[in-house]
């Protein structure tokens, strides 16, 4: 791609949905960044068009559109983000190459065990995190003083774990297992960014409870 001007305005759309975890990643990064975008909001029961020519391999959201040129799933939208607007602040991953490989790892694993178990297998998914935090300790984030990708791929923790606890009945984190996560998810949520870009609670409870209502009429249906 041609360099640009200093100036020159900058063309970035995200096709996302109102309540994807992973197209909020991507609303995060690009605020973080300062960085001015058209949101174009999908319904994934009828799949547009556009989301079907500019993510024709999994369909999904998020996708970022840079100069009409796609970049799907949600990490590799935050890599590119970092890479393309580098001197903009917060850095959101490490300079450093190994500190950068360790953040990638974190980020990985975050995204590898949401994709792969249910809330109610995330016991050990919790305390390995947990631990982390602890090493670095005086840090305010994963990435140390500021967000980082890491945080960014664990911000569903913020706003959908209280809402599951509250739908299941059940508490995946408490004072006693997880001090540091819960102190981590206090700031997080503090953060004008992360506050200002949550879905609507109550469509949100109406969502999650109509799913959870699904599958348990599913698991009667099946006995």
């Amino acid at each position: 791609m041609a360099a640009r001007e200093p100036g020159e305005e900058e063309e970035v759309k995200l096709i996302k949905t109102w309540s994807s975890p992973y197209a909020l990643r991507a609303v995060w990064a690009l605020k973080l960044k300062g960085i001015p975008y058209e949101s174009i909001d999908e319904d994934l029961t009828h799949k547009s068009d556009i989301l079907l020519h500019h993510n024709p391999v999994h369909k999904k959201v998020p996708v970022l559109l840079h100069h009409g040129r796609s970049i799907c799933e949600s990490l590799v939208i935050i890599e590119y983000i970092e890479e393309t607007w580098s001197h903009n602040p917060p850095r959101l991953l490490p300079e450093d190459p190994l500190q950068r490989a360790e953040t990638r790892f974190w980020a990985k694993f975050v995204d590898d065990k949401e994709q792969e178990q249910g809330l109610s297998e995330t016991a050990e998914h919790f305390r390995l995190l947990e631990a982390e935090l602890k090493k670095k300790k005086k840090r305010l984030f994963f990435g140390g003083e500021e967000i980082g990708i890491v945080d960014i791929a664990l911000g569903w923790v913020v706003n959908l774990v209280p809402l599951f606890e509250r739908i299941l009945g059940v508490k995946f984190l408490d004072e006693e297992r997880h001090p540091a996560l819960l102190e981590w998810r206090q700031r997080m949520s503090d953060v004008d960014v992360v506050k200002e870009s949550w879905p609507p609670r109550d469509k949100l409870v109406a969502k999650w409870t109509a799913i959870r209502e699904r599958c348990v009429g599913k698991a009667a249906a099946n006995e």
